[in-house]
């Protein structure tokens, strides 16, 4: 038997830090926070994604009183991207979220379906996406799902 290393690169920096367009599409998921229907959990989450061409699609948690019959920010930006889009790949997700004392201090990552349905665009349109988490202490910075996700499972695999 053999040990396997697994390293992530993922980058800590203040907003100011980041390129202006990683700027723009942070302010782009704080906005959709707004958007966010969390009734139940009182934790709002905004997603927002740059397709290839520029445009910007936000996203934001749906919630339902059948649990789990609710929807996680990062896959309503996506699915509205890939339903209006199809042709335009995914280049960047900035994600932003909020609690009853407002934008969290340290930013949260994707969950695990969301995580797949991240590997799932990369594989699709055969590139990385850049994943940016916002909090108001700093953003982490990631040059695709595979830092989050290792040892993924994609098509290939079925």
């Amino acid at each position: 038997m053999k040990e396997i290393n697994i390293e992530s690169k993922i980058y800590f920096g203040q907003l100011a830090e980041f390129s202006k367009e990683d700027q723009e599409l942070i302010a782009y998921a704080i906005e959709a926070l707004d958007n966010s229907y969390a009734k139940y959990s009182n934790f709002n989450v905004g997603a927002a994604i740059r397709l290839s061409d520029g445009k910007i699609i936000k996203g934001a948690n749906q919630e339902n009183a059948s649990f789990p019959a609710g929807l996680c920010a990062e896959r309503t930006a996506i699915f509205a991207a890939q339903a209006q889009y199809p042709d335009l790949s995914i280049t960047a997700l900035a994600v932003a979220a909020r609690n009853c004392s407002g934008i969290l201090n340290k930013p949260i990552t994707p969950c695990g379906i969301c995580r797949q349905t991240i590997q799932e665009i990369e594989s699709r349109y055969h590139k990385p996406v850049r994943i940016l988490l916002y909090g108001k202490d700093g953003v982490y910075a990631l040059d695709g799902i595979n830092k989050l996700l290792p040892l993924s499972f994609i098509g290939d695999d079925l």
